[in-house]
């Protein structure tokens, strides 16, 4: 750090004596004191004008422009995560959700892709679920995890994702499942264990309701083509037209 600063400092000292040897030499070459005052002041009156477009203006249209492109990126991972991996757990655990219907009609669509998304989150955010541990086969849920681990190692690893919290927080619940599991005796499970595993589960189920919201949003707003897809498949839905076909590919 004090040889970055010690590098500033040395080259602003060059340049302003650089800038005091050209004003020399044009006072010698010209004799006109008086022009290069009314340049010099000018000059130095401008320069308020220029960091206010530089920094304010044009710093913060790239600052936008930057910030939309890495969303664009992010959410283009973050579909792919709900496509090979996500959807399929939300349609699995949503099925022995208890709590469920407190907020069903609030995360689907009507048919007019216009889901009212502050009521929407605004009940998420609250929610608890209920998930009958005792229905879900935990064994295959494990082999599912297990299987997708490399592919949630990869989502980790994309440096598009490493400034989005919310959706590291859910990966990392979603692999802590994983890892319980992984280290249980899933055939002699006792009621301790049973209960802990639920903990768990409902941790990330909550937190991929939520994840899969904030998707919805951005879709909804960016990609509206892409939200009617969405909704035909929406993982909360008994009556969506393909959602069967999540049932038949999702391995649990």
């Amino acid at each position: 750090m004090i040889k970055k600063i010690s590098w500033k400092i040395i080259v602003g000292i060059v340049m302003v004596i650089l800038s005091i040897m050209f004003y020399t030499l044009h006072y010698f070459i010209f004799r006109d004191a008086h022009h290069i005052f009314i340049y010099l002041l000018g000059d130095i009156a401008f320069v308020f004008i220029e960091v206010l477009m530089v920094t304010m203006i044009i710093h913060h249209l790239l600052s936008e422009w930057e910030k939309n492109s890495h969303l664009k990126k992010l959410n283009m991972v973050i579909e792919v995560f709900f496509s090979d991996f996500g959807k399929h757990l939300l349609v699995y655990l949503s099925n022995f959700d208890r709590n469920l219907k407190s907020v069903h009609d609030l995360i689907i669509d009507d048919g007019t892709c216009n889901m009212d998304f502050k009521c929407a989150f605004r009940a998420v955010k609250s929610y608890k679920s209920d998930v009958d541990i005792n229905k879900v086969d935990l064994k295959k849920l494990s082999k599912f995890l297990t299987d997708k681990r490399p592919f949630l190692i990869n989502m980790l690893q994309n440096p598009n994702l490493l400034e989005h919290a919310t959706f590291t927080e859910t990966v990392m619940a979603i692999f802590h499942i994983a890892e319980e599991l992984a280290a249980r005796d899933l055939d002699n499970i006792s009621a301790e264990d049973l209960e802990h595993s639920k903990v768990d589960v409902e941790r990330a189920y909550n937190k991929l309701i939520y994840q899969w919201l904030l998707y919805m949003k951005y879709t909804q707003q960016h990609f509206p083509y892409f939200f009617l897809f969405a909704m035909r498949t929406n993982p909360f839905d008994e009556k969506a037209s393909r959602l069967e076909r999540w049932y038949e590919t999702s391995g649990i």
